[in-house]
């Protein structure tokens, strides 16, 4: 009996017991916000990748990208920094 009783209350406030299951809901929300922001952002750069593939690179991105990393500037041109 003393034995079914100690399984019995196990079940209920173990590891994995039927008390846990509101923390397991609330790390599974976490978890699906963390998703949906990582998928937005895997979007993004997917649309990057589109907009820079050889063959059809969109020029006005890749002008951009040119002049931010080589730091590549006609001479009549006014840079203007946002930050």
């Amino acid at each position: 009996m003393l034995a079914l009783l100690a399984i019995a209350a196990y079940a209920m406030v173990g590891p994995t017991g039927v008390l846990a299951w509101g923390e397991y809901q609330k790390q599974l929300q976490e978890r699906q916000q963390e998703l949906a922001v990582l998928e937005e952002r895997e979007h993004a750069l997917a649309n990057r990748i589109r907009l820079l593939a050889p063959g059809n690179a969109d020029p006005d991105l890749a002008g951009e990208l040119i002049r931010k990393e080589l730091n590549v500037v006609h001479p009549d041109e006014i840079i203007i920094p946002l930050k």
